[in-house]
């Protein structure tokens, strides 16, 4: 039977034993954590959110998805917008990385994972953070807000659906315009009758019946269009020949020549025209000329407004009925008297001559 004094060497051996394997796992798991060990430098750092979104203290603190530090604190402050304060220790060898102007949020380890700080410095510029700052939080939406926010979507979905669904049964029982065309046999017997007689027609224009038949398989009619398109290109081959009224017009230098001199001269009109030469010229230059020629239309209309008035000898003969009437009877008896004359000359062409 072991005595008292080995009892108690072998309990503290066990003892020991537990107490260094204690010690030893305890110091792996630090260093497995990857957040440093005890003498790693820390600093700490806080942010400010409207909701803690279950963040726990010990939670970890992450860069670029790097572990860097741990949460040591979550609690609720007097700020009425970001009433919750994260506080954080974060290693720093990773200060180069780290700066003052980096941006905390909220994210989770996939959908139904553990919350955690992520620290995003992808567009920070300012110094390193030092023992004390307080970073920037940016909201990101979680689950939660996207299925709320997709509720409404859904939800017109759903109505889009159940229109669908209504517009196929409504289909389906042959009602409109689109359940007539699938279902109606009627619409069906005329399609077919429609689809047999184009077909009659094609059967006849390939055997060459009707207008287009024999210009689809006469070669005749096919004869006709190449002796037409040869007239064309004769015709064509001619005119590039310089030959025929149309031929020398395109290629007689001549008729170019007498174009530009007429052109030149005409030109040359207008140029001594424009410089007051000849008579043209001093017409359209000539004030006075311009001043007469103003002074004879105004002239003219006087005169054409008096005749419309009827004055003067000429206004009466426009507009004096009586001088109409007797110029008339003048007229009528002057052919009556013309007439007479003619039947019996012996009365009015008599000459009698006395003799003393």
């Amino acid at each position: 039977m072991p005595s008292q004094k080995q009892l108690k060497w072998s309990q503290l051996r066990v003892g020991l034993t537990v107490l260094f394997a204690s010690v030893t796992l305890g110091v792996l798991i630090f260093v497995m954590s990857g957040t440093g060990g005890w003498f790693t430098s820390k600093i700490e750092l806080r942010s400010y959110f409207d909701n803690a979104g279950g963040l726990r203290e010990g939670a970890p603190v992450r860069l670029a998805g790097v572990d860097i530090g741990n949460v040591t604190k979550v609690r609720i402050v007097g700020k009425p917008m970001t009433p919750v304060e994260v506080t954080m220790k974060v290693n720093t060898k990773y200060s180069f990385n780290l700066r003052k102007d980096s941006v905390t949020l909220l994210s989770t380890a996939g959908i139904l994972g553990e919350t955690f700080v992520d620290i995003d410095s992808s567009a920070a510029k300012g110094p390193a953070a030092t023992d004390g700052d307080t970073l920037a939080a940016r909201d990101q939406p979680d689950i939660q807000d996207v299925v709320r926010a997709s509720q409404g979507t859904l939800q017109n979905m759903d109505s889009l659906l159940k229109r669908v669904d209504r517009i196929v049964a409504f289909i389906e029982s042959g009602q409109g315009s689109i359940g007539k065309v699938i279902y109606s046999p009627a619409l069906y017997d005329q399609l077919n009758a429609t689809v047999v007689e184009f077909k009659g027609l094609m059967d006849e224009i390939q055997s060459g019946k009707g207008s287009l038949g024999p210009l689809l398989t006469s070669d005749e009619a096919y004869k006709k269009v190449i002796a037409a398109i040869d007239k064309v290109n004769t015709l064509v081959d001619e005119l590039q020949q310089g030959k025929g009224t149309a031929g020398k017009l395109l290629k007689d230098p001549e008729l170019y020549n007498n174009a530009n001199k007429t052109i030149a001269n005409v030109r040359q009109l207008t140029d001594d025209i424009n410089a007051g030469k000849g008579a043209m010229g001093k017409m359209t230059h000539d004030q006075e000329f311009a001043d007469r020629l103003q002074t004879l239309v105004n002239n003219l209309a006087a005169l054409s407004e008096r005749l419309e008035k009827g004055e003067g000898t000429a206004g009466m003969l426009f507009k004096d009925p009586a001088l109409y009437n007797n110029s008339n009877q003048l007229l009528v008896e002057a052919r009556e008297l013309v007439k007479a004359m003619r039947q019996d000359p012996k009365k009015y062409l008599t000459i009698h001559v006395k003799i003393f």
